[in-house]
Order: structure tokens, then C-alpha cells, then sequence
């Protein structure tokens, strides 16, 4: 297991600031709003039962949401923060603002928007990808949705796309009650009992038997607020024999005091449904990003994760399959640059309960500039998991001599009928490519910035064209830092 770092806690001093968090010029991302009080509600600093009743009375809960959000809170107190990771000592909760929420109200037309929400959506080009690419749209300003909406065919074959709040008290209420927080329960981690109490936002799906939906649906994330968190949940449930793709997005601006998110998605995968998640995660580097992702898959289900995780000062994340029925199948590919003032501790889980069930794990890590990567995975083959495969493939590229890579791989088999295989390469770029690129007339830093987007490559295809394009963006930018 990687040693135990100390966490260098953010600095507010505005030298400090600027030589930890203006490393690179993310442009596009890095824009922020001042948000005036009287445009905005917001909870104290800190995590008291006060403040739990006064979100769940904001949000308007029915009774078991807030016996929920307490019982949520009581584990948070009693269970301890995670020893076997980076340290995140610099992240105090007491410090934290759980809630921030424009008041205006969520609305389904774009044009209805306060201005500066607009307008920051439409920087990170939301609008225009909805008009283009995608069957639905949800956007979350800090704590709450400020804007949804959904196709009009899409919602003719009986796809439920809506906001968490509409989810637990329209007519998914019970829906929502049977599945909320069963995947990853308070007690899994001091985080996830952290969400439990503080949830806010987030996403609802539910796809009918039967049903494609052909084009993605999207929700983004957008923290605007400094020293806030954000926890929004993700609930999606996919029906026998249907086939969706769910893109998420995440950005935030970059502030010198600390922000947290700690979100949770939780997938139900069918029988024989299929289900592709996507996200690019591009915190900013004084964010805390311990987010936990959980899948289940019926017989015959599919889950498919594509994850790309850039930005943040430490990250915590690891998404897990649960591969429930036989015949069941889950993939895994994913990319991580650590830059920087960064610790990005990620990987994925496979567990392997029905027979014959299948995964596969690919993941690339790219640090540079004293960045620390470290690749952390699980495979679980129960007894009862006979005929089962699984295999694993972890790449790492380290950009220079003082950066740090590390693979933390654990296997637990416990049937000889079963077939699994890992492998682990880390290494650094050729010199000899670079000379070769240089010599047909290609200048050095692009030369190594496409021999990385080359190395990023496997994930970068299975994106729609759109996220890859600013994926390779986000790769150029890491790149071009100092």
C-alpha cells in the first residue's frame, strides 16, 4: 500500500494561493460569479442537527427523509475518517456550507433563467450541446437544479428523467424510498453517511422494459460557491431488456479556501438491460472529491463506466459493480491526471456473484509535476461465482522524476472455476519518441502533450465526439502547466 502522506491543508494566503492553484489557465472552467445574499440561501458553516432539520425543512422531505438524513448524521459522527488512503486533514467540516441555493426555482425553460446562472451554463456550452446531442438535461447550480428538461419524444416511450426532489415525492415517491441509499449505505464510509445527512440535487431516472433510449441523457454539476460542498444523488434504474447512456459533468472554479464534494450514483441494471455511464469530473484543485459509485446488474445486465478525473486537490474514488445475476458483465475504463498539489487515490471494484458473470478493467494514470497517482482496485469472485472471468489492465505514465505512482491491486477468489488475469505497466515517455516527432518538424511540449493524448486514447474513443474533444482539452491544458 502507497505510505501515508500528510495533507497540506489550502492555504488562504494570496501567495500561497497563487503558486497552488494557479498552476494552469483552465479558462473555460475557471470563471465564477459572486454570489450576492440576497440572490442565494444558504446553511451555516458546520454539520449540527440544526442544520440537517433545516435543509430537510428547505427541501421540504416527507418524515422518512429526515429520520433518514438524522439516523445519516448520527453514523457520520460515530464512524471514523478513512486511515488507509491520502490524508485529508486538511478538509475541516466545520468550515464546510452544506447548502447553497439560488432562490429562484427550477425551470424548464432555459430562457426563464436568472442571468448569471444562464450565462455560466452557457459557458460551459450546456445549452448548445442539449440542442445538438442529447435527449434530456438537467443542471445543478451548487446545491439545488436550476434547470431540466426532456424531450418530448424521449418522454413518449416512458423514460422518467427528473430532478431528486420531483423523484421523492411525485409519483416515483415509493419507487425512490425502495432504492435510495441501498447500493451504498450511511454505514459503507464516514462519506456516505456525510451525504446521507446533507443530500441535495441530483438526478432520477427510470427507463420502462424494453425501452432504447438512442441518445444520451446529461446532467451537470456546476459549484460556484466557495467553501461549500456539493451532494448531489444519482438514482437510475433501468428496466429488463432496456439500454440507456448517462453522461455526468462536473466542473467548479477555483477558490484558496478548501471545498468538498462528496456525492453518491447508485445504478440498478436490469435483466439483460445495459446501462453506460460517462462523467468527466474537472474539479478545481482545492476540491476534496470523495465521491462513491455503486452498480448492481441482474441476469444478463451491463454495466459500462467511462470515467475521466482531472482536476481536485485529493480524490477518493473507486466505482463498484455488483454482479448479481449470472451471465452479468461490467467494464471499467478510466483515465486520471495528477498535477501539481494533487493526491488522486482511484480505481474500480468488481464483485462477481452469479455464475459465469464477466468483468473488465482498463485505467490510465498520467502525473507530472510532483503529482501523485495511485491506481487501488478489487476483484471479488465468490464461491458461488463458478465460470466467472476477470481481467485488469492499470497503465501509468509519469511525466517527470519527482511525481509518484502507485498500483495498490487486491484479488480475493475464492473458486478454482474461474479464469482471472492482471497487469500493471508504469513508465515514462521515450525520449526517443519525442526526437522522432521533433525531427518531422513538431515542436517538443506537442509532442509529449499527443503522446499523451495517445496514451489517454482508450478512453477518449468511447466518449461521444463532444466529451472527447474536451477530454483532449483538458489533457492540452494539464500539459501546458508550469
Amino acid at each position: 500500500m502507497a505510505e501515508m502522506r500528510k495533507d497540506n491543508p489550502i492555504d488562504i494566503s494570496e501567495d500561497n494561493n497563487r503558486e497552488l492553484l494557479n498552476d494552469v489557465e483552465r479558462g473555460l472552467y475557471d470563471f465564477k460569479d459572486e454570489e450576492r445574499d440576497e440572490d442565494f440561501y444558504k446553511v451555516d458553516e458546520g454539520l449540527t442537527e440544526e442544520i440537517v432539520r433545516q435543509i430537510s425543512e428547505e427541501k421540504h422531505d416527507p418524515e422518512w427523509m429526515l429520520e433518514f438524513r438524522l439516523k445519516s448524521l448520527k453514523i457520520y459522527n460515530e464512524l471514523k475518517v478513512p486511515d488507509w488512503g491520502p490524508p485529508i486533514d486538511g478538509l475541516d467540516m466545520a468550515r464546510i456550507v452544506t447548502y447553497v441555493k439560488s432562490k429562484t426555482e427550477m425551470k424548464a425553460s432555459w430562457e426563464e433563467l436568472p442571468d448569471d446562472i444562464k450565462n455560466a451554463f452557457e459557458k460551459l456550452g450546456i445549452p448548445q450541446a442539449e440542442r445538438e446531442q442529447l435527449a434530456g438535461v438537467g443542471a445543478q447550480y451548487d446545491s439545488e437544479l436550476v434547470y431540466h428538461n426532456v424531450r418530448k419524444d424521449v418522454e413518449e416511450q416512458g423514460v422518467v428523467y427528473t430532478d431528486m426532489e420531483s423523484a421523492l415525492t411525485g409519483p416515483y415517491a415509493d419507487m425512490v424510498r425502495e432504492h435510495f441509499m441501498k447500493l451504498v449505505p450511511p454505514t459503507d464510509h464516514k462519506f456516505a453517511a456525510l451525504h446521507g445527512a446533507v443530500w441535495s440535487g441530483g438526478s432520477f431516472v427510470y427507463v420502462p422494459p424494453g425501452t432504447k433510449v438512442d441518445i444520451p441523457l446529461q446532467s451537470y454539476f456546476r459549484l460556484n460557491a466557495p467553501g461549500a460542498g456539493q451532494f448531489e444523488h444519482t438514482l437510475i434504474i433501468v428496466d429488463e431488456g432496456s439500454d440507456v447512456h448517462f453522461i455526468e459533468g462536473c466542473s467548479a472554479p477555483k477558490y484558496n479556501v478548501a471545498n468538498l464534494h462528496a456525492g453518491c450514483v447508485e445504478l440498478f441494471v436490469g435483466k439483460n438491460a445495459h446501462l453506460r455511464y460517462s462523467t468527466i469530473e474537472n474539479w478545481s484543485k482545492n476540491m476534496y472529491n470523495l465521491n462513491t459509485k455503486r452498480a448492481i446488474c441482474e441476469e444478463g445486465g451491463t454495466i459500462e463506466w467511462i470515467s475521466g478525473s482531472f482536476g481536485s486537490h485529493v480524490s477518493y474514488l473507486y466505482p463498484t459493480s455488483v454482479l448479481k445475476g449470472d451471465g452479468s458483465h461490467a467494464e471499467f475504463t478510466g483515465i486520471t491526471f495528477a498535477g501539481k498539489g494533487q493526491n488522486l487515490d482511484t480505481g474500480a471494484k468488481m464483485i462477481h456473484l452469479g455464475k459465469n458473470t464477466s468483468s473488465f478493467i482498463d485505467t490510465k494514470s498520467i502525473c507530472k509535476s510532483g503529482g501523485i497517482s495511485t491506481y487501488r482496485s478489487s476483484v471479488e469472485i465468490r464461491k458461488q461465482a463458478e465460470g466467472s472471468k476477470a481481467s485488469v489492465n492499470c497503465g501509468s505514465l509519469m511525466l517527470d522524476s519527482i511525481s509518484r505512482s502507485d498500483t495498490v491491486p487486491a484479488m480475493d477468489i475464492r473458486t478454482d472455476k474461474a479464469d482471472v488475469g492482471h497487469e500493471a505497466k508504469i513508465g515514462r515517455i521515450s525520449d526517443e519518441a519525442v526526437f522522432y516527432m521533433m525531427s518531422r518538424g513538431i515542436s517538443e511540449a506537442e509532442a509529449r502533450a499527443m503522446i499523451v493524448s495517445g496514451f489517454a486514447n482508450p478512453v477518449s474513443k468511447e466518449l461521444p465526439l463532444e466529451y472527447a474533444a474536451e477530454m483532449n482539452n483538458l489533457i492540452k491544458l494539464e500539459m501546458e502547466m508550469g
